[in-house]
């Protein structure tokens, strides 16, 4: 695991050579940082004094690994002149304030660019930059609630269901702020021009929609959930209770995926049930007593090997364990944390976990060094930590 003063370690990925600053937060701002640092960045992430409250402890915070961290005062007389010396270095800088907070900071768009007029300027939060929520807070749960793609999940009669803070946070933010810098990056260095990325939970999460929206409009989804072929409502894509109480996932959609769905069940006379769906209460109640039959791990040896779509529901403890996952190296095991390894892959430009989650103020001297700024007089990272 990282140490005080230990730099990590240099990236090989796609991404080595660019430099990143990170403003510390907590959510899909810093998982859109580790991303990058996965990809081989140079992210130096700039903490304040007593951490971002999120309380877990910094030693396990996955989403710093491969990130090196120094603590700034932004509130200190010298805080936002140390951060602009950083942005006059780097190549992108991500934030994840409220609008209006970094420029009153001192470190917003303006007061970087005429530092460093190529830097990407990405700016991370919920509402987006502009808008009447605009300076309203906010969490994932609230942002997918508006655009619709909460209350598309769940059972009919049930309160809508949500995957932590996966599907706002990390798929509508993240992902969607680090497609937005690597295109702005891309065009910084044809251009020589940097520019504001404006990544919005509400924008990703609704543009992850797209298809059900094109679906809707065809007449071949309903506007209410549990009644769709990708939301439940179908009875051979959805999930099954088994007799140890464990579940199974089926998503057998096309037909000879069906029919092998329902031989290895022992239902083959329920084939015409497919496009049926007047059957589909009965497919669905006679397909649960066949899984509740047999414990999930049954299950799974009577689907394994086959193209029937089934698959066993696994908790996060158990999916590192799973013979493809494992053959895969889909998790990896870095200074006693199991976590999964960095994605996608690259055939030319391997990425790797290399080093644990960066501690507060740790790599300040190393950064000074490498970046070639000021350091900080009588600095003292352990104490800057907190």
């Amino acid at each position: 695991m990282t140490t005080a003063g230990t730099p990590a370690a240099p990236g090989s990925g796609p991404l080595s050579g660019v430099r990143v600053v990170e403003l510390a937060g907590i959510g899909p701002g810093p998982f859109a940082a580790m991303l990058l640092a996965d990809l081989g960045a140079d992210v130096v992430r700039v903490d304040r004094p007593g951490g971002p409250g999120l309380g877990i402890d910094p030693a396990y915070d996955v989403t710093n690994r491969n990130k090196r961290s120094v603590v700034i005062d932004l509130k200190a007389p010298d805080g936002p002149a140390r951060v602009l010396d950083l942005a006059e270095r780097a190549d992108v800088l991500l934030e994840g304030y409220r609008p209006g907070v970094a420029e009153r900071l001192g470190v917003g768009p303006e007061q970087c660019h005429a530092r460093n007029p190529r830097l990407v300027y990405g700016r991370m939060t919920g509402w987006g930059q502009d808008g009447p929520l605009a300076d309203r807070a906010g969490h994932d749960v609230a942002y997918i609630a508006l655009t619709g793609t909460l209350g598309m999940t769940g059972r009919p009669d049930e309160p809508p269901g949500f995957p932590a803070n996966l599907l706002g946070d990390y798929a509508g933010g993240a992902l969607y702020l680090v497609v937005g810098v690597l295109a702005a990056l891309h065009h910084a260095r044809v251009s020589g021009a940097g520019q504001v990325v404006d990544a919005a939970i509400v924008d990703g999460a609704a543009h992850l929609s797209a298809m059900i929206h094109g679906m809707l409009a065809a007449g071949g989804w309903q506007d209410r959930r549990g009644a769709n072929l990708l939301d439940g409502g179908c009875p051979y894509y959805g999930t099954y209770e088994t007799a140890d109480g464990a579940y199974m996932a089926v998503g057998a959609l096309e037909g000879r995926f069906y029919a092998e769905f329902l031989r290895l069940l022992g239902l083959e006379d329920l084939a015409p049930a497919h496009t049926d769906l007047t059957r589909w209460g009965e497919l669905r109640e006679r397909v649960a007593a066949r899984f509740k039959s047999r414990t999930r791990d049954e299950w799974t040896r009577v689907f394994e090997g086959t193209d029937a779509c089934v698959a066993p529901v696994l908790s996060l403890r158990e999916a590192p364990h799973h013979p493809h996952l494992a053959a895969r190296g889909t998790f990896t095991d870095h200074a006693g944390i199991t976590q999964p390894a960095p994605a996608p892959r690259f055939s030319a430009t391997p990425t790797s976990v290399r080093t644990g989650p960066a501690l507060p103020g740790a790599d300040t001297d190393a950064v000074a060094r490498d970046w070639g700024i000021p350091a900080p007089v009588n600095d003292d990272p352990v104490t800057d930590a907190g």
